[in-house]
Order: structure tokens, then C-alpha cells, then sequence
């Protein structure tokens, strides 16, 4: 933990989110070094690779041990930086399952992840069962890990993380969370007694949509370590240059989500008050279902809501006649965007969509969602 990380315990969102990581300060230095770009690095010609930190590029970097050290302060833990979100989640699940292991996944969370327990982890000898975010949950007796990602993606339903985990531990499993959604400034699993977080950094974390990142923290030194092997083993790791990248980005995610959630919450109410709309989900709403769970655990609710346009042909020219809304996939960028997750694959109806509100100016984009609405008829 940097000097700032661990002065500042107290500190608000955005001071943390700005000096998160960042080196002891040394005059004629800048705030956050520039990238290290190597392979090899000099051994010493005796001591060879244990005389100093870095040896070779795949295991040893210093522009990724500072991103680690952020996002470590920002999540309360040990963090470890992957190539992308499902390098990180996949290589939990693969450094703490074995054959015969029960494992228990969100029915109504990230696609690709069922995906992998379907083609990879039952192929292994592994048992997947799949339960619904908001529950309910069976027994934990014989289950070995429970993942939960809350809000879950793309539904937004919401999971109760304290009571979920209480349940596991007292059954002998594990428990981790996707923070993806969230991002460690809307909630941070660890406190409510998750025993690892994982996480798409390439989403609102970053925020700028210009990389491909994942993580995994911990406070348990012994799954930190078997996580590290397991990513130098397979070689999971990400670029300096992105690393980089993300570390810089962190010192604006206070204000991009501050703006995100904003908007959010407007459009919620604009959507739901249109009766050409149905479906709106959006955690923050007193009147959403995973309200009373989301108010009580999470500290802000992100940017992200769902509804549902009818069919796939309405979806399409709500997107044409939309300015500012981009028709893309990801979430928790600067641009505000929308995603019909049926065509990735997603168990939604036709005409679902995920919106991710950007950080335009709310007047602007309530605006355009409602003449683009008005104009897909």
C-alpha cells in the first residue's frame, strides 16, 4: 500500500480514487510514473532473479504492481490484475475447484461465465448449480464456492451479500463476489464478509473504453498466492501500457460515476413514467425490487438500468434516431450506450436493453431518449 493508501482510511471517494497507488512523492518525479515496457530486465550476475523485484516481464512489472496497489486500496485488499475480467473470473474458479467440487453461478448473471462452467468446468468433473440472484438459495451443505455478482448483469437484481455469506461460511464454502457493476466506490464485498472479489475493470472501473482489464482481491494470503501462480502459470496478465492506462483513469471514477448515477436515476424515472416502456429495472428507484437490499449494502448505485422496447425491430430505430446514445456492448464508459443482450446470447426477451448512462449533461440525454422514443413509435 502506497504512502496516501494507507494515511488516508478516511478520506473521501474522490481523494482515494485520485492519489490510490500513486509512489512516495520525490522531487523532479511526476505523480504517477510512466509505463515500464520489458521482457528481461538485468539479473545480478550472482544472486540472479532474487536480488531485486523484477526478473522477467510475464510475473514482474512495476507499472502493474502500482494498479494493484489502487485498486488493492480502493477494495480494502490484496489485488492481483488479470488481462481481462474473465481471465480473472475464470482463473478463480479454476485455481479453487477440483474435480467432484460443487460450485454455485448466477442463473441471471454474466453469460460468458455459464458459458465456461458448461464447455470447461463440468467437462473437468466439476458440478454447476445456477440460482437467481435475488435467491432463493439452497443449502450450501458440499458446495465448495458460491459466486454471486450483485447487482448481476445484465438483470440487476440484487444479492443480499451478508447474509448469503454467513449461510456459505457456516456450510464450509467459499464465497466471491463480480464487483464489476458496482465498482469498489458503490460497494465493497469484502466488508460485507465475501471472501474474494473479482471484477471487469474494462467497465466502469476505468471507465474510458479504451482497454481490456480484470482483477482479484483478497484478503486471504493463501488464495492471493494460489491466484498469483495460477495467472503466471497460464500467463494472464496485462500490458504495461494498460496498466498504465487504468491507473490513470482511476483519479476520475468518483466523478464519472457521480454523473453516471445522476443520470441513471433521472432516466428511471422517465422511462417508467412512459407507457411505451416496460420493465424498468434500476436499483436506485424506491420502487424497484432490489431497492431494499441495494440501499442497505450498497454505498451508491451505478449507472446502469434495464428495460424493454417490445421487439428487436423497435430496439433498432429507438438506436437510429437516438444522438447520443451509441448501440455497443460493455458498460460504465463516458459515452452513454445501449446493448440488446439478446443477440450476445442472454436469456432476455427481444426487446431488452441495457442501458449504460454516460456522463453527458442529464437535461441532454433525457432529451434525446425521449425524442428517440418518440420517433421508434
Amino acid at each position: 500500500m502506497s504512502a496516501a493508501g494507507a494515511a488516508g482510511g478516511n478520506w473521501g471517494d474522490g481523494t482515494r480514487s485520485v492519489h490510490a497507488g500513486l509512489p512516495e512523492a520525490v522531487p523532479g518525479q511526476p505523480f504517477l510514473p510512466g509505463p515500464v515496457f520489458a521482457a528481461p530486465y538485468h539479473l545480478d550476475p550472482e544472486r540472479g532473479p532474487s536480488a531485486a523485484a523484477d526478473g522477467y516481464g510475464r510475473p514482474d512489472n512495476p507499472t502493474r504492481r502500482l494498479l494493484e496497489t489502487a485498486i488493492g486500496e480502493l477494495e480494502g485488499a490484496d489485488c492481483r490484475v488479470f488481462a481481462s475480467g474473465q481471465a480473472a473470473i475464470t482463473g478463480l474458479l479454476l485455481t479453487v475447484l477440483r474435480p467432484g467440487d460443487t460450485v454455485l453461478l448466477p442463473a441471471d448473471g454474466y453469460f460468458s461465465v455459464r458459458s465456461f462452467a458448461s464447455d470447461t468446468l463440468e467437462q473437468l468433473g466439476v458440478r454447476v448449480v445456477l440460482v437467481p440472484t435475488a435467491g432463493p438459495y439452497p443449502s450450501f451443505d458440499g458446495v465448495r464456492l458460491v459466486l454471486l455478482e450483485t447487482p448481476a448483469n445484465p438483470g440487476l437484481d440484487v444479492a443480499d451479500v451478508r447474509a448469503v455469506a454467513a449461510a456459505a461460511h457456516a456450510a464450509g464454502a467459499l464465497v466471491a463476489v463480480d464487483n464489476t457493476t458496482a465498482t469498489p466506490l458503490g460497494q465493497r464485498p469484502l466488508d460485507l464478509g465475501a471472501d474474494v472479489v473479482v471484477a471487469s475493470g474494462t467497465k466502469a472501473l476505468t471507465g474510458h473504453s479504451d482497454l481490456l482489464l480484470g482483477y482479484l482481491a483478497t484478503r486471504d494470503a493463501g488464495l492471493r498466492d494460489a491466484a498469483t501462480t495460477w495467472r503466471n502459470a497460464t500467463g494472464g496478465v496485462p500490458g504495461a501500457f494498460d496498466c498504465w492506462l487504468a491507473h490513470r483513469s482511476l483519479a476520475t471514477l468518483d466523478l464519472r460515476l457521480a454523473r453516471q448515477t445522476a443520470n441513471a436515476r433521472a432516466l428511471a424515472d422517465l422511462l417508467a413514467a412512459r407507457p411505451d416502456v416496460t420493465g424498468v429495472r434500476w436499483p436506485g428507484r424506491p420502487e424497484d425490487p432490489a431497492y431494499p437490499v441495494a440501499s442497505a449494502q450498497m454505498r451508491r448505485v451505478p449507472g446502469v438500468l434495464s428495460f424493454d422496447l417490445g421487439d428487436e425491430r423497435r430496439v433498432a430505430r429507438f438506436l437510429g434516431a437516438s444522438r447520443l446514445v451509441a448501440a455497443a456492448t460493455s458498460f460504465g464508459g463516458l459515452h452513454t450506450t445501449a446493448d440488446r443482450r439478446a443477440q450476445w446470447g442472454d436469456d432476455t426477451a427481444p426487446g431488452f436493453v441495457r442501458f449504460s448512462c454516460g456522463i453527458e449533461d442529464t437535461a441532454d440525454l433525457l432529451a434525446d431518449v425521449a425524442a428517440a422514443l418518440d420517433a421508434a413509435g
